[in-house]
């Protein structure tokens, strides 16, 4: 499970999205939120858009992973079925979640986390993709960059720290973190008995 998290506008989605495209052993988590859909957003693809009753059933009969209130009082969580799908199935599930989030999937899994978290060159570049989006109310995007400074303050509990100043070198540089978890001794199966056939 590879969390990968940023300050709004500090491109979390689009390189998840990425990875998905050049590395068919990788999905993404698609979330549920209680929020209204954006233009363009489609249901099942960027979230499972529900509203608060749906949430609190889902939370209640155990079925998120993760979740928490994040902006504008609004819920988002992990649906369990389709991750362990995914991974029963062999593929790295990638998550576009915050900081609570890695918290509450390392108490579920610790050993089966990476996390990653991605840095924005400077404060106007955050601004500039805000704004560059088209997809938020000024307002909104004023809540946004509110809330990022302590979003930011929380990087020190992620493994991994990438400044995202050049997207596709970033995405790279996610690449290779995935590759080098991947070949983690624990996580090699078949790897001891593998071993054993190599000896005369």
């Amino acid at each position: 499970m590879l969390v990968l998290a940023s300050p709004p506008g500090g491109g979390k989605t689009t390189i998840s999205r990425e990875i998905v495209r050049l590395d068919k052993q990788t999905t993404v988590s698609v979330s549920a939120t209680t929020r209204a859909k954006r233009p363009g957003e489609v249901e099942g693809e960027h979230y499972y858009f529900v509203t608060p009753q749906k949430f609190q059933q889902m939370i209640d009969h155990g079925d998120m992973l993760e979740h928490a209130l994040v902006y504008n009082n609004h819920m988002y969580g992990t649906p369990r079925a389709p991750v362990e799908k995914a991974l029963s199935g062999g593929c790295d599930v990638i998550f576009d979640i915050d900081w609570q989030g890695l918290r509450k999937l390392s108490d579920i899994a610790p050993e089966d986390v990476v996390s990653i978290f991605l840095l924005p060159p400077d404060w106007k570049t955050l601004e500039d993709r805000l704004h560059g989006r088209k997809q938020d109310s000024e307002q909104e995007i004023a809540r946004r960059l509110g809330k990022a400074p302590e979003e930011i303050d929380h990087y020190r509990e992620f493994q991994y720290v990438i400044v995202n100043n050049d997207l596709q070198e970033s995405i790279a540089k996610v690449r290779t973190i995935l590759e080098a978890e991947r070949m983690k001794r624990t996580r090699l199966n078949g790897l001891q008995e593998f071993v054993h056939t190599l000896r005369p």
